[in-house]
């Protein structure tokens, strides 16, 4: 395992148990969470990564944490807490779409606080880092005073912020609040991961997916936007006015959708870092050549596409990334606004 000194990501937010509805009306439990499975595709896609949140000592706790450090994911509270694990009821659709129920009040993962986040991401302590990283259930207003300074203070620090706006409407007592927290947490984001819904929880205006992500970033600072549409394919925007698109050509064999945007920012995010100059405060854009966006977003593709294939979060390695993307070349298509 390598040491903290060598890590080029940090990520905070949910880990849970996902209890997967079966034909037979049964439920399977699966270690989940859109945070954890980030985290775990992250290190399997190369990247050295931290998770900054507790696990429980209770039976999942030691399952989440065993499977995350035999994954390669480094801990930053390796010492367990009394509080349970989150819980998630997922119904799954005839398409393999999940419908989610949560269970999070006094769990484990919710035991941090923004001191210990802001701590454990200390130069002296990750001095290589580039990358931190939050989404899913920690974009609740309820969490608002953890999150929100840690991501404030890592930007100051010259650190670049993902946000993945995977959001759960249907738990939150109060989508107003919520809405407009996100839209918070994103004008702290260099990077940001949205899906269609996602555009259309949030009521950005546009006449479709690409219009509305086209207008989202308008309203933020980052520096870009990728926009997944499921079978539909997927856009990566830049602020200059570059657009990227790739869908696969044939259609594939789904299992199931979970972990399958975790596992696209992954691949997206591996393929980033790979392809540029490390990044740094002095850095002042995440500048991409048509080449290069057309690699990174091809990349990102590949990793969901090996995701939905299987069940449950099984998110690829890097090698297996770039032979899909080899193997099976996509539809693209690349322009440049900005040129105009």
């Amino acid at each position: 395992m390598s040491s903290l000194s060598t890590v080029q990501i940090a990520m905070a937010g949910e880990a849970l148990i996902d209890l997967i509805s079966r034909p037979d009306g049964a439920f399977e439990p699966c270690l989940g969470g859109a945070v954890y499975n980030l985290s775990r595709a992250l290190s399997l896609q190369g990247l050295s990564t931290l998770y900054l949140n507790p696990f429980s000592q209770d039976r999942f706790g030691r399952a989440l944490r065993q499977q995350m450090v035999d994954e390669g994911v480094q801990l930053s509270q390796a010492e367990p807490v009394t509080a349970p694990t989150s819980l998630a009821v997922v119904a799954l659709d005839p398409n393999g779409h999940p419908d989610y129920a949560f269970y999070r009040q006094g769990v484990a993962d919710r035991q941090v606080s923004a001191t210990q986040l802001i701590a454990a991401c200390a130069p002296t302590q990750t001095p290589v880092l580039q990358w931190v990283g939050t989404g899913g259930l920690a974009l609740d207003p309820q969490d608002a005073g953890v999150y929100l300074p840690w991501l404030k203070a890592q930007r100051e620090a010259g650190r670049w912020v993902a946000v993945d706006a995977n959001l759960r409407p249907s738990v939150m007592p109060d989508v107003a609040a919520y809405r407009a927290h996100i839209m918070t947490l994103l004008a702290q984001a260099h990077l940001v991961k949205v899906s269609d819904e996602d555009l259309q929880h949030l009521q950005v205006p546009g006449d479709d997916a690409l219009a509305q992500a086209r207008h989202l970033l308008t309203q933020i600072p980052a520096q870009c936007l990728a926009l997944t549409l499921g079978a539909g394919g997927a856009y990566l925007l830049s602020r200059t006015g570059q657009t990227w698109f790739a869908q696969e050509q044939k259609p594939l064999s789904v299992v199931d959708t979970v972990g399958a945007g975790d596992s696209f920012l992954a691949g997206l995010l591996a393929a980033m870092t790979s392809a540029l100059d490390p990044l740094s405060a002095s850095t002042p854009s995440i500048t991409l050549s048509p080449a290069t966006g057309d690699q990174v977003l091809r990349h990102a593709l590949a990793s969901a596409s090996l995701c939905v294939q299987e069940r449950g979060c099984v998110p690829p390695s890097f090698a297996a990334s770039q032979a899909w993307a080899a193997q099976h070349p996509a539809l693209t298509r690349f322009q440049d606004a900005g040129s105009k």
